[in-house]
């Protein structure tokens, strides 16, 4: 069972960001990418923060040593430098696309692009690129194109160009959260949300005009992203990580869409197409295929 973990936390994670889809598109219309994601990101770390008081007083630990907590304190920068430049990268690329663009659709699958660039830069890290991953990859990739563009692309926009930077920027932050996964997960994902917010909120207060009442009146997609989809979501990912190889994880985690797809569906009244049901099929069945014993391979246990 404890092979299972990881990729169990993992769907969890997906499940919160599919969840939290409703919100990130309502607060859309009424404040700014980076204000929305600094407001996120600084009540995430405040949340975590106050988890990680609690765990201290209800199961004191043996203080961390200097080269744990210089580990941590890197950790924590690169994955905020990266999580600063995804969703950033993703807001802003919505918002560039004209009103005959298929704005969600297409950001989804571009940045869904994000699992074949993980399972391909495997040997960049000396790790062998296994067939079974690719396969998975491939078929989450399509299962992805099916779910968000099932009439196709119509011409080329620059919002495409800043989803795939999104893309790559997801990709390089999985990577940097496998690289540290051995660490304290909720102390590395506070840190992270807090070079975020500060990023963010840097952003925020020199290109776009932060008021309390635009604020207020995004105060409920907010609070959400930020403690479950923030605080909770990422959280869950990094401990997933620390069992499952990144390429594996990614593809557990893109059926963050379908979860989406499914909630617009049974929450908002959406329609879904039988391509698009066949999307998800797809996407779901990738996510099996990469559990199948024998077709991953085990991922090797780190020191520390």
């Amino acid at each position: 069972m404890k092979k299972y973990r990881g990729p169990l936390l993992l769907l969890l994670a997906a499940l919160v960001w599919g969840l939290a889809f409703v919100a990130q598109t309502s607060a859309a219309g009424s404040i700014g990418a980076f204000t929305f994601n600094a407001a996120r990101s600084l009540l995430a770390a405040l949340f975590l923060l106050a988890v990680i008081g609690a765990r201290g007083r209800l199961r004191p630990a043996a203080p961390a040593g200097a080269g744990e907590k210089k580990e941590t304190l890197r950790g924590g920068m690169l994955c905020g430098l990266a999580l600063f430049a995804a969703v950033n990268l993703q807001q802003f690329g919505i918002g560039t696309y004209p009103a005959e663009a298929a704005a969600s659709g297409r950001s989804g699958f571009l940045t869904a692009t994000y699992v074949v660039m993980v399972a391909l830069s495997a040997p960049l890290f000396g790790k062998k690129l296994r067939g079974p991953v690719l396969l998975a990859a491939a078929g989450c990739l399509g299962g992805m194109y099916l779910l968000c563009l099932g009439d196709g692309f119509s011409g080329v926009y620059l919002g495409d160009a800043l989803e795939l930077g999104c893309a790559a920027a997801f990709a390089g932050y999985i990577l940097i959260v496998d690289r540290y996964a051995r660490l304290d997960s909720i102390k590395v994902s506070c840190l992270q949300f807090l070079v975020c917010g500060v990023l963010s909120l840097a952003g925020a207060l020199l290109f776009e005009t932060v008021s309390a009442a635009a604020l207020l009146a995004a105060w409920l997609p907010i609070c959400y992203v930020g403690i479950f989809s923030g605080g909770v979501g990422y959280t869950l990912q990094m401990v997933g990580q620390k069992d499952t190889e990144p390429a594996v994880a990614s593809i557990v985690m893109s059926l963050e869409s379908v979860v989406a797809a499914l909630a617009g569906w049974a929450i908002l009244g959406e329609r879904l197409s039988g391509v698009e049901l066949l999307g998800c099929a797809l996407v779901f069945g990738a996510v099996i295929l990469a559990q199948i014993p024998g077709f991953v391979k085990p991922k090797e246990k780190t020191g520390g």
